[in-house]
């Protein structure tokens, strides 16, 4: 397995860093020895940690450069996924993870000390509970778009300093037209002018996986 995953981030992250392709390895690791203790991810994607939890994290390393000094809240983190992969890729950036399930967060948590990850802080809250202003906020099939929005779109500060104007970046799949009307419905209530942006990962990478996942970005 280990060989199969360093040939993966080989292929695809040819540019990281020893140090960063070295914690990304370890992922697999850490995750078996946790969600032996407390069921964070599900168990029949464990074995396929790097695939469906790392590579489809770091889609978003390909999608945005981030600048040292980007503050990013990865929103209902779950396992620490998109933010754990994130943070290993972009050390520079400061991520806040977030969920409303106390277990989880212990073991985001954990995992960040383990890795050494000095720009991660956890949190256990609510998504209203949050009151910081970050450059993005991240998020992985939590919720909605518009339910997103709707919690997220006073927590992005005004002052753009990357590529991309601030806003809301996620991952998600399947059939997405329902759910991008209603946050473009929820966007023109709201008196924001829609700016919502879809990107295949596919475009990314060649396995199966992803041929339906895409990278909603929603610049406000």
């Amino acid at each position: 397995m280990t060989t199969e995953n360093e040939d993966l981030l080989k292929v695809y992250f040819p540019d990281l860093t020893l140090e960063m392709k070295s914690k990304l390895l370890k992922l697999q690791e850490l995750y078996l020895h946790w969600n032996n203790q407390i069921n964070v991810i599900s168990r029949k994607d464990i074995d396929e940690l790097m695939i469906r939890h790392v590579l489809h994290s770091l889609a978003l390393q390909k999608f945005i450069a981030l600048r040292t000094g980007t503050e990013i809240m990865d929103l209902g983190c779950g396992g620490g996924f998109p933010g754990i992969p994130l943070a290993i890729v972009f050390p520079e950036t400061q991520f806040l993870l977030v969920d409303s399930i106390e277990k989880k967060i212990k073991v985001v948590a954990e995992i960040a000390q383990a890795l050494n990850l000095k720009n991660v802080t956890t949190k256990h809250a609510r998504a209203e509970e949050i009151k910081h202003q970050f450059d993005f906020v991240v998020s992985r099939a939590v919720a909605p778009l518009e339910q997103l929005l709707f919690w997220t779109y006073k927590k992005y500060k005004k002052l753009n300093s990357n590529e991309k104007i601030n806003g809301l970046i996620c991952l998600k799949g399947g059939d997405l037209h329902q759910e991008i009307s209603d946050a473009h419905n929820y966007l023109k209530a709201s008196r924001i002018t829609p700016n919502i942006q879809l990107t295949n990962i596919s475009n990314y990478y060649t396995e199966d996986f992803f041929e339906t996942k895409k990278i909603v970005y929603v610049g406000m």
